[in-house]
């Protein structure tokens, strides 16, 4: 039986935004990745889509959900889904969803991880800009 998390495979037709083995160097003394080092990851994730959407430069202001749904340990390939949900004048929320495929039991796939952020497109003086027409 399934843990309600575990799916049969990555979600079909999207394409990962991110995907990375996390090491020792990211995990305590038992092997469970730090979360600190996963929000980064998410952070990483999400902007992509949102730099793209705001040709150039954006900035994070707000996490506005995050769930930790399951570890994710080392050797785990983690890959990390993200979507724009909404723009704003200036602001793009993109939502990630992040799925661990346990290399070392079978290549096991669990939903780990949930967030949605927001990010605000910048100029070179770092002040928010209107989004370009999309």
């Amino acid at each position: 039986m399934n843990a309600p998390d575990t799916v049969p495979a990555l979600p079909a037709g999207k394409n990962p935004a991110l995907r990375v083995v996390p090491m020792p160097a990211d995990a305590n003394v038992h092997g469970d990745v730090f979360g600190g080092w996963i929000m980064a990851q998410v952070d990483i994730a999400g902007s992509i889509p949102a730099v793209e959407r705001a040709q150039g430069r954006v900035a994070t202001v707000a996490v506005n959900s995050f769930l930790f749904k399951h570890p994710v340990f080392v050797g785990d390939l983690v890959s990390f889904y993200a979507d724009i949900v909404k723009t704003g004048r200036t602001s793009i929320t993109v939502a990630v969803e992040v799925y661990a495929q346990r290399m070392r039991h079978s290549n096991e796939i669990v939903k780990v991880t949930e967030a949605t952020l927001t990010y605000v497109a910048t100029d070179e003086s770092r002040l928010p800009r209107v989004l370009p027409s999309a």
